[in-house]
């Protein structure tokens, strides 16, 4: 290319932002899709319902421990769809990029979403690049929209916890929030931590092949386990008992909370999920998830129980009982 950065003249619609479109975005994203350059893409219809998402990503950094913004926005979209019980297949990309971002960094990210999709075997079909003047946006932020195929006889939805269910984890939690927030402040920690973020679609598939007892199954993202647990309770009007105990934290992340005062259970994943199944059926649940890549740790976290309190409590390793409020504001801005 004749430039090393993002232009104003890149989003003007004329020849750079032609040029950006055949000599950056097709060469790493290119399929048969968006090799048609048309105004939309038509894909092949699938059997029976689909679910559809969207979703804008403005990390900060763009580039952390274990991933950067391109990978994230893949696995986001992609992991929205598969704790519906979906089969993700089409991704839509479009990025807002500030004048002067460098044209190698958004090389990178393009290949990262390459690469995450490729994983996650989704196909970025369309997409779509703004440029805005200098100090109007922070470097480059992207929105994503996927596209996935029900599992007939699948129903998965957060209002369907029932009284004894078990709660499963699928791995340690609280790895993203505090890579972005160790990365971001510059602090050095003898050992890195590294973001969680991954495409969970084969997780999942691999759960609904072994039982259609999977009631509930949700990404712990902004706001962490407490606040996806509470969103549960409060959607299936009952309480949820968690066993501190037995949530996995990494003593790198239990480490960070410790030092810079967060609760673990309050700060984001990008590649764990929760699950509430039938008691009967999470044996055999936990053994599924275990063998596959991204759900080596999971464990049982606690139960689902009788009340309709709509609230969550843990047992702590103490004793005793404390509720676990839903989060109250932002306690990481800019984690995803």
């Amino acid at each position: 290319m004749m430039h090393e950065n993002i232009t104003l003249a890149h989003g003007g619609g004329g020849r750079l932002s032609r040029q950006l479109t055949e000599e950056l975005f097709l060469p790493i994203l290119g399929n048969r899709y968006l090799l048609q350059l048309n105004d939309s893409a038509v894909v092949e219809p699938g059997e029976g319902a689909a679910a559809f998402t969207t979703d804008a990503f403005v990390v900060d950094p763009v580039f952390f421990p274990g991933g950067d913004i391109g990978r994230l926005a893949v696995c986001g979209t992609v992991n929205d769809l598969a704790v519906m019980g979906a089969l993700p297949r089409y991704l839509s990309a479009a990025f807002i990029l500030e004048e002067g971002y460098p044209l190698a960094d958004l090389r990178r990210i393009v290949r990262s979403m390459k690469d995450t999709a490729d994983e996650a075997e989704v196909t970025i079909v369309t997409g779509d690049t703004k440029v805005v003047p200098r100090g109007a946006a922070d470097s480059i932020f992207i929105t994503t929209a996927g596209i996935g195929y029900m599992n007939p006889g699948m129903p998965v939805s957060a209002g369907r916890a029932h009284p004894g269910d078990a709660v499963i984890i699928s791995g340690p939690v609280g790895r993203h929030g505090m890579a972005i927030m160790t990365s971001r402040e510059g602090l050095g920690f003898s050992s890195t931590i590294e973001s969680d973020v991954a495409p969970l679609n084969r997780l999942t598939a691999a759960m609904l092949e072994v039982t259609g007892d999977i009631h509930v199954m949700r990404d712990a993202t902004r706001g962490g386990l407490a606040t996806v647990l509470n969103e549960i309770a409060s959607q299936a009007a009952c309480d949820i008992i968690l066993e501190e105990r037995s949530v996995p934290v990494t003593e790198a992340v239990r480490g960070a909370c410790e030092l810079l005062g967060f609760d673990p259970l309050y700060v984001a994943n990008e590649g764990v999920l929760v699950a509430c199944a039938a008691a009967d059926a999470a044996g055999a649940l936990l053994e599924a998830m275990r063998g596959q890549t991204y759900g080596t740790e999971a464990v049982i976290a606690g139960r689902v129980g009788n009340s309709g309190s709509g609230r969550v409590v843990l047992e702590t390793e103490m004793g005793s009982r404390r509720v676990l409020d839903m989060l109250s504001g932002e306690q990481l801005p800019r984690i995803c």
